[in-house]
């Protein structure tokens, strides 16, 4: 073997790569033009049609959502009044004169509350024992692959599931019932509660694989300590994975005020009809209404409300609601990065 080269005082060695090979001093092969730095130039062809393929995906990616937020807005100003956030929708068939869309914006809301606090203790429930439990094993299979088959399933197949189930006389006092007690399988409650199969998968998944990232060592620190593992999962675990459930619950409420198949067969109307003769707050969940995905739908130029102008209009504030509903998130997250000293 020949002899190293006579170093310079003061002169620091070249940095060689795992095979003996000199580095420049950034690091990188300077020699072969194939390191990190390397130009695209040097590269064979079809690493180059790789590169302009990301390339032209991420850029048609930004290109297609630009447009529908600026399309959307451009509409959505065009069209939107105040008066028809805060008015209910005309009680005839057409939409075209009068009305506006208070109560599908009400029955949004609804929904969506109703779906996440029946799918978020859920699905903290089961991610929290598949990770840290997880016995028997067979058992946590089957788990994961009922809820991937949950998350596999069309909304309007869930919507026919709930149909029926909520036509059972048993689940009668949670549906609209007719006057000589027929059971309708309609109200917000049924809705919600198929809504929140939607939003299950993606809080499930999202808290699983939060769980998963945590090291070890904060595990072992807080059993050192002596906390008990029920301890360490409520004081450590849970409060930092908190970004991954609000990506989840991001993910989750999208889906819910994204379905319409569900709304168009649950609740089956334009204005909210509270059950007569029940209490307020139960009335109002056991009654029928809308949602505004339906709402879309009913007054877009494919269906029959003859307002388009007011589908745009909707379509804007549901819009609006997604896009400030993910910047919180964004925030949250970043805020539980800085406090965690992650940036």
């Amino acid at each position: 073997m020949s002899a190293a080269p006579p170093q310079i005082p003061g002169q620091q060695p070249p940095k060689r790569s795992r095979l003996g090979r000199p580095w420049g001093s950034s690091g990188q092969r300077d020699a072969s033009g194939r390191g990190r730095r390397s130009s695209p130039m040097s590269w064979r062809w079809g690493d180059r049609l790789v590169l302009v393929a990301a390339w032209g995906a991420g850029l048609t990616l930004c290109v297609i959502a630009a447009a529908i937020v600026l399309y959307m807005g451009f509409k959505g100003i065009q069209y939107l009044r105040p008066e028809l956030i805060f008015s209910h929708p005309s009680s005839s068939g057409s939409q075209a004169h009068e009305g506006g869309f208070l109560d599908p914006l009400i029955g949004t809301i609804l929904l969506t509350v109703i779906g996440v606090t029946l799918a978020l203790p859920l699905a903290l429930c089961s991610a929290v024992w598949i990770t840290e439990y997880g016995r028997p094993s067979w058992l946590a299979r089957v788990v994961e692959s009922t809820i991937e088959i949950v998350a596999g399933t069309p909304n309007i197949v869930i919507a026919i599931f709930g149909l029926a189930v909520f036509q059972l006389s048993l689940f009668a006092p949670f549906s609209f019932t007719s006057e000589g007690g027929g059971v309708y399988g309609r109200s917000f409650i049924a809705a919600g509660s198929m809504m929140s199969l939607l939003a299950l998968p993606p809080l499930y998944a999202a808290t699983r694989d939060g769980l998963q990232s945590v090291p070890g060592h904060m595990r072992e620190a807080a059993f050192a300590l002596g906390k008990t593992r029920i301890t360490t999962i409520r004081r450590v675990l849970i409060p930092s994975v908190r970004s991954n459930i609000g990506t989840g619950l991001t993910l989750g409420i999208s889906r819910i005020i994204g379905s319409t198949a569900i709304v168009l067969l649950l609740l089956g109307g334009l204005r909210t009809e509270p059950v007569v003769g029940a209490l307020p707050g139960i009335g109002l969940l056991r009654g029928t209404g809308s949602a505004l995905t339906s709402y879309i739908y009913e007054n877009s130029p494919a269906g029959e409300g003859g307002a388009p102008q007011k589908a745009y209009a909707a379509a804007f504030v549901l819009l609006i609601f997604v896009l400030l509903l993910n910047m919180f998130v964004d925030r949250s997250a970043r805020a539980q990065a800085r406090s965690m000293g992650y940036v």
